[in-house]
């Protein structure tokens, strides 16, 4: 037998492999990503509950919470902190190194801690890493998948964003925009595979959109507005990921890791007792936003949203900067939709311009999570995603790349992209 058919013999097995590594990546993944987030959301949902009733639960349930997501870490997993998203960028960027599979449960459980116990981020980014790590663990399972790790990590990762948001466009999307540099055949035949499969779960478990919303319509006269939102969401994420940054870097220089824990605790327990609508992801609090009445300018109006919308980035730093697992996934929608009815009130208040509040809350969210990520398809299919609904696609698109560039220009980094060697 000649080599040309032996190796295409060998081609054969191995993309036969390849597909059912990927089968298998993307059902453990979607199990993983949907038992995730319906246990943080019960959770988060029933220790809410309880804090709003006995105020004193504010100021302990951050401590235990971080103190648990410690020890867990110095006696279960080798005593290694959760570094986000870029322990896939290390994974992906180097052929030595990779995602232990110690990093599932470590990232699931973590995520779920912080979140559950008030700690104001989103399980978006331990779920990114969770099945990121069930990707690396096929791939280092098998020599033969040894030039396929992005393709696998890829694969977990867009199953997962496919749960979590109910979007498999934006599954997909994020793992080309933010996660792989390189994109070919194996790429989108293991990526088409995990949003199939994961939104084949979605369908079959009867899973509804994050937010029940219905839009109409848009009008073109708000355009100028729309482009005023997004050069103001690009601001509000530079605000975000230079906040996160600054608590980072601050909170390295404490020794003792329960310094790190307490005065971290102190601050999540502290603005949490003035502002519960911080507590957790911040979901709850989003969508009453959706179903309040139209809200008019009052000085609490203006002392609560704006508040908000400074002390969000406060408290999500402090999180991840004194152990929380997660990233700005949540925080970044979270600050996008009160931004975005903070703009659409004081316009129709003062301007008398008759904008739709509602879509405003929907262009911030996708705006602000752009210019974060530095993703506008992303932002854009993912959102659309979470309200089931593309009426407002072409304003999403503009405000999804004018806050990309806006906050490209302010400040050329995210909180994933950014390391101390480029300060300028």
């Amino acid at each position: 037998m000649s080599f040309t058919i032996l190796r295409k013999y060998f081609n054969i097995i191995l993309f036969q492999k390849l597909i059912v590594a990927s089968l298998l990546i993307s059902i453990l993944s979607s199990f993983l990503a949907i038992s995730l987030k319906h246990i943080t959301e019960y959770l988060e949902h029933s220790f809410l509950l309880k804090a709003t009733k006995q105020s004193f639960l504010m100021f302990v349930f951050p401590v235990i919470g971080l103190s648990v997501i410690y020890f867990m870490r110095q006696y279960l997993f080798k005593k290694k902190e959760n570094k986000g998203i870029k322990e896939i960028f290390d994974a992906t960027k180097s052929k030595g190194k990779s995602l232990p599979i110690y990093k599932i449960p470590s990232h699931f459980i973590n995520g779920l801690f912080t979140v559950a116990f008030g700690g104001s981020t989103g399980i978006e980014v331990s779920t990114v890493v969770s099945t990121a790590a069930i990707g690396a663990a096929t791939h280092k399972k098998e020599n033969q998948f040894r030039n396929y790790k992005t393709e696998l990590i890829c694969a977990g990762i867009t199953a997962g964003i496919t749960i979590l948001f109910n979007s498999p466009i934006a599954g997909i999307l994020f793992s080309m925009e933010v996660i792989a540099k390189k994109k070919n055949k194996i790429f989108f035949i293991s990526n088409i595979i995990a949003l199939l499969v994961a939104y084949a779960l979605l369908l079959i478990l009867e899973e509804q959109p994050l937010f029940s919303i219905s839009t109409t319509s848009w009008n073109y006269y708000a355009i100028p507005y729309f482009i005023l939102l997004g050069i103001l969401a690009g601001y509000n994420s530079v605000l975000l990921t230079k906040s996160v940054l600054f608590f980072k870097k601050q909170f390295s220089k404490f020794e003792n890791e329960f310094h790190k824990i307490l005065i971290g605790s102190l601050i999540i327990s502290s603005l949490l007792f003035i502002l519960p609508q911080l507590y957790g992801d911040g979901y709850h609090a989003m969508k009453s936003l959706f179903t309040m009445d139209k809200p008019t300018i009052s000085v609490t109006f203006f002392v609560t949203f704006l508040g908000i919308l400074v002390l969000k980035p406060v408290i999500t730093s402090a999180t991840l900067a004194s152990g929380g697992d997660g990233g700005v996934f949540a925080p970044s929608l979270f600050i996008g939709a009160f931004l975005g009815l903070f703009l659409a009130t004081i316009l129709n208040t003062y301007f008398q311009l008759n904008v739709i509040p509602v879509n405003f809350m929907i262009l911030g969210m996708a705006a602000v999570l752009s210019a974060s990520l530095h993703a506008p398809y992303t932002s854009l299919f993912l959102v659309c995603g979470m309200i089931n609904d593309y009426t407002l696609f072409f304003p999403l698109l503009m405000v999804c790349f004018i806050a990309k560039y806006t906050s490209k220009f302010v400040f050329p980094y995210t909180v994933y992209t950014f390391s101390t060697s480029a300060i300028k």
